[in-house]
């Protein structure tokens, strides 16, 4: 806990590097596909939603149960010549074909990061482009698209800012934010994916255990490995981690 609040405070002093909302300005070169390379926060289309949804309180927050009114939602499909426009929409259900390539083949990665309501009251993205530069390293060892993680962290701000009212009031919490990019060609045929969806959801959350900030142990396992060299323990696949769970 003194932890958490000591990270506050410097957010506020600005002695670490975070984005403010709103002014996403560190430029970083990334890597990017051909076609549409990437999409473009200019572009962003905003549907938004009745708020209907009654926030929870810190101390009723499970790690992941409770989502805001919105959601990031941006396709890919190379018979469209690339990324197409990206679109703020009202959380909604996600429909695939039985075929899906991420639902056969684990063609799916995955982002963590959080935005935090600092003692000066503004919310703030802790070091967001380290997660762009790991998602489009996700994306090279998934055979995903890439794309101009900028433009991304500029559509998640905007995301932020229209459910900011989620984002808890709180020093113990924080407002998670989980890009996901996945493959959705319809297709049985083992090879790359020819159409994908990039969505972000967030979700208020507390601790992840549910012992607190206390902690926690921790098995080294001689027999089960989640990396060795050549595989791809250091991308954020979910394929990563399913086989953890029968060690726990």
């Amino acid at each position: 806990m003194v932890g958490l609040m000591r990270i506050r405070r410097l957010f506020a002093q600005r002695k670490f590097y975070c984005s403010a909302l709103f002014n996403p300005s560190r430029q970083v070169r990334w890597m990017t596909t051909k076609l549409n390379s990437t999409f473009k926060f200019s572009d962003l289309e905003v549907q938004l939603a009745t708020p209907e949804q009654l926030k929870p309180k810190p101390d009723e927050l499970i790690f992941g149960k409770h989502f805001t009114d919105h959601m990031i939602q941006i396709v890919h499909a190379k018979s469209k010549g690339g990324w197409q426009v990206p679109r703020i929409v009202p959380f909604q259900n996600i429909s695939l074909h039985p075929a899906a390539k991420v639902l056969h083949y684990a063609f799916e990665l995955f982002e963590g990061m959080k935005a935090y309501r600092g003692v000066d009251g503004r919310i703030r993205l802790f070091r967001p482009h380290q997660n762009m530069n790991r998602m489009n390293y996700s994306a090279v060892s998934s055979v995903l698209p890439t794309f101009d993680g900028d433009e991304l962290v500029k559509c998640i701000s905007r995301l932020v800012e229209i459910d900011q009212e989620w984002v808890p009031h709180s020093e113990s919490s924080s407002l998670y934010i989980r890009p996901t990019l996945i493959g959705t060609d319809p297709t049985l045929g083992v090879g790359p994916t020819d159409s994908s969806l990039l969505f972000v959801v967030l979700c208020p959350v507390g601790p992840y255990f549910a012992s607190g900030f206390k902690p926690v142990s921790l098995l080294a396992d001689p027999k089960y490995t989640r990396a060795w060299p050549g595989g791809c323990g250091d991308s954020k696949m979910g394929s990563n981690y399913a086989p953890t769970i029968r060690v726990q």
